[in-house]
């Protein structure tokens, strides 16, 4: 078997395994479609609400594979780092994609500021040498059949809501350079109040060029709503437009591959999304698995699930404050009392749900237990050790109808 490596600008789709049961089924579902795939991925913050460690993520991908015979290349990626102790400890556990989350450093009230409000702060990153006016200003950019020009508005906003991101960005970048010369470096930007413009991203990516700092992959927040856990809601016209603007900047300022972040269940946009980027794409999913893993209990334990999804309710108003999900408190409180033959519809198919499941998974897996003590992440591992073929045959249809509908683009 080998050993996690960079993928550079090959199309690339992530499988997270919150479980660390979830990899034949991802193997399966790999094989026969042209994605790279990246096996070990989970984010500091997964890591934390799991209480796995880099190593224990890396194992867990590492182990299965060498089970299966498995000798093609794939990817690592530690996923939403924000500070170099992130990746020190993940550089040490053989990651070799991360992926750098600056949203603590985006301005996102640079939106909505007026002028008298923008100028002081443009003014004090210039000084620190942050950015350049004199880089964009009086100048056309051309891409495609497209090309964009900053107005002095424009570029003072755009600056002061991603300047200091970007700066951090790039010690980050160093920083990951320090341990893995050759690694697949992304830049996250998706963790913003409003859809990231075209001119947004023009400047995210020619400040990163200027400053030599090469990225593998860039993923932007785009029109319209990408949920955990369903489909994408929006306007698919639109979602297009912006996303042949999106990879013809891509183009320009790199070449880099567009990430699809929260791209789990995306079933309306796959084959767009696989149309307009190519090869220039990446995936990332996560929760859906845990989902998949929850209809194998379900199916062999309806008592276990019962009990997972009673408890789930009672976390669901908390562990959704950092998700952006729609689903309200009112519709989760609608799903008890259900009857027991709705409960794979109603808990795993539709809305509410799946994302009343997907964001109490935290609490789920470190702190819920059964009536006799036994913790829900060990009854939750029990079932699909004795049942590792019904699991892995759920996570591969899943995943084949991922990856299926990207390459009908």
């Amino acid at each position: 078997m080998q050993k996690a490596s960079p993928l550079s600008l090959t199309k690339s789709f992530g499988f997270g395994d919150r479980l660390g049961v979830a990899t034949p089924g991802h193997l399966a579902a790999a094989l026969g479609y042209d994605f790279a795939p990246i096996f070990a991925q989970q984010s500091i913050r997964e890591m934390a609400r799991t209480q796995r460690t880099p190593t224990e993520v890396m194992n867990a991908a590492e182990t299965a594979l060498k089970a299966a015979g498995f000798n093609g290349v794939w990817g690592a990626d530690a996923d939403h780092l924000k500070t170099p102790e992130d990746v020190q400890v993940t550089a040490a556990a053989g990651f070799t994609f991360f992926t750098i989350d600056p949203s603590s450093y985006v301005n996102n009230r640079a939106d909505t500021m007026s002028a008298n409000q923008l100028e002081p702060l443009a003014a004090q990153i210039e000084r620190e040498d942050i950015f350049h006016p004199s880089d964009y200003l009086g100048k056309t950019f051309e891409f495609g059949s497209q090309s964009l020009s900053f107005s002095p508005e424009t570029l003072t906003r755009t600056a002061v809501k991603y300047g200091r991101a970007i700066a951090h960005s790039a010690n980050m970048a160093a920083e990951i350079r320090s341990h893995r010369a050759d690694a697949d470096i992304e830049i996250s930007v998706d963790e913003t109040d409003f859809a990231t413009t075209p001119h947004e991203h023009l400047f995210v990516g020619l400040e990163l060029k200027r400053r030599g700092v090469v990225v593998t992959g860039l993923a932007p927040r785009f029109v319209g709503d990408f949920e955990k856990g369903i489909d994408y809601k929006g306007d698919l016209a639109e979602f297009e437009r912006q996303l042949v603007l999106h990879r013809q900047i891509a183009e320009l300022c790199g070449p880099y591959k567009i990430s699809i972040h929260s791209g789990s269940d995306k079933f309306t946009v796959y084959p767009i999304i696989g149309r307009v980027c190519g090869d220039l794409l990446h995936v990332k999913t996560a929760g859906t698995s845990y989902l998949e893993a929850l209809r194998a209990v379900l199916r062999v334990d309806p008592v276990l699930f019962s009990e997972i999804a009673e408890y789930s309710h009672t976390r669901f108003s908390t562990d959704r404050a950092s998700y952006h999900i729609s689903t309200t408190d009112a519709e989760v409180q609608a799903l008890e009392g259900s009857a027991q033959q709705d409960w794979e519809e109603l808990y795993l198919d539709l809305r509410p749900g799946r994302q009343l499941l997907h964001v109490t998974f935290g609490s789920v897996l470190t702190v819920g237990r059964r009536p006799d003590g036994q913790t829900f992440r060990e009854a939750i591992l029990d079932r699909l050790t004795k049942n590792a073929a019904l699991h892995e045959e759920l996570l591969e249809k899943h995943f084949r109808k991922h990856l299926s509908l990207l390459c009908q683009g």
